[in-house]
């Protein structure tokens, strides 16, 4: 069992609960449906709850299966548990604590034939989820978490390396390196992959940015991409790793080193106050110049948290402002059927002064 820093959810709680206190958001209380969010504000994991947010009080709903554990999972936050068994009684309870007054809720979070029901005896207003915002900035115990799953990724990665590299004499399938590494990250202590992990190799697998693993063998000349990520403590680790199996032809290792001229401009770009649009600019533009603007396919990166694809996103449609506390990436990648794939991605967390890298994996392409 891993001795993590406590999250404070009791802080959390009151702090919402002061919010609407304050008159600041407009509403009598706020109805979260969401689990992630649920979890972030409470720290309650089960699969099924509601948590009513009011200012004097934060009621947490789930079904009885669930009870024992919300209690364990909550204590010391301050929120109190309704456990039913009905699913229909437990909606009512939870409209119950809602009370009489205006009830916020995140319309994005639900779906119309829930938002209607609720309707019938709440008076709803459609807000921005105060928890998903809050959830972009991490606290010292989140990045602790992240940084543990990055650990495991790390270490995985190092171990399955050599399997990669030996496959012209031992041949490997995608689906061979994808079950070591999971496994591995595993005993390295994760709890989980973050993702379906992929393994992309050749001249056309290679060429698909999100790659679902197949039977194919490795082979010499192919490019392989490996993008891998460990589970923590509910908390998400993400890192890209770029091959050449063999001797690399002149136009490999082009493309390697511009992906790489590309993620240090945009690691050199990351900072508190810069627009999520200017981190993928700088990576882009280092693209766009070398004649390859059309082989990048994505946006540059994402926030990580409990969710392994969430707010920040850098792209060029992105108005979103990089904060201190931001857990990031920074991944781009070039693709072209016929010749593969190559993405480098760190994940990065920011600070006052920058960012400190979380995922240490040596960069290193082809087999010395």
């Amino acid at each position: 069992m891993r001795d993590f820093t406590p999250i404070d959810h009791h802080r959390r709680v009151t702090t919402m609960q002061s919010l609407l206190a304050s008159g600041e958001i407009g509403v009598d209380a706020l109805l979260f449906t969401d689990l992630t969010d649920i979890r972030w504000l409470t720290g309650f994991t089960g699969s099924n709850g509601w948590a009513v947010v009011r200012s004097a009080v934060t009621t947490l709903g789930t079904d009885t299966r669930y009870g024992d554990r919300a209690v364990a999972e909550t204590q010391g936050s301050g929120v109190e548990i309704v456990a039913l068994q009905n699913r229909s009684a437990l909606q009512d309870a939870m409209i119950e604590a809602a009370g009489s007054g205006e009830v916020g809720i995140d319309g994005r979070t639900v779906t119309q034939a829930l938002w209607s029901r609720l309707a019938v005896d709440l008076k709803l207003a459609s807000v921005d989820s105060l928890v998903a915002t809050a959830r972009e900035t991490k606290d010292a115990a989140e990045i602790e978490r992240i940084e543990v799953a990055a650990v495991a990724a790390d270490a995985a990665l190092a171990e399955v390396e050599p399997m990669l590299f030996g496959t012209i004499d031992e041949p490997v399938t995608e689906a061979d390196v994808r079950n070591e590494l999971e496994y591995r990250m595993r005993r390295h202590g994760a709890d989980d992959r973050s993702y379906d992990t992929i393994v992309a190799s050749g001249p056309e697998h290679a060429a698909r940015p999100h790659h679902e693993v197949g039977d194919r063998t490795i082979v010499a000349g192919d490019t392989v991409v490996i993008d891998v990520g460990a589970l923590v403590d509910g908390y998400h680790s993400d890192m890209t790793r770029s091959y050449v199996i063999g001797e690399p032809t002149a136009q490999q290792r082009e493309i390697y080193d511009l992906v790489q001229v590309s993620q240090t401009a945009g690691l050199e770009a990351l900072r508190n106050g810069v627009t999520a649009h200017a981190v993928d600019t700088a990576c882009r533009d280092v693209f766009t110049a070398a004649g390859y603007g059309d082989w990048y396919l994505h946006g540059t990166g994402h926030g990580v948290g409990l969710q392994i694809h969430e707010p920040p996103f850098h792209s060029q449609v992105s108005d979103e402002v990089i904060q201190t506390g931001n857990v990031v990436t920074i991944e781009p990648g070039l693709y072209r059927g016929g010749f593969g794939g190559i993405r480098i991605e760190d994940l990065v967390v920011v600070t006052s002064d920058g960012h400190r890298v979380l995922t240490h994996h040596p960069k290193q392409p082809f087999a010395s």
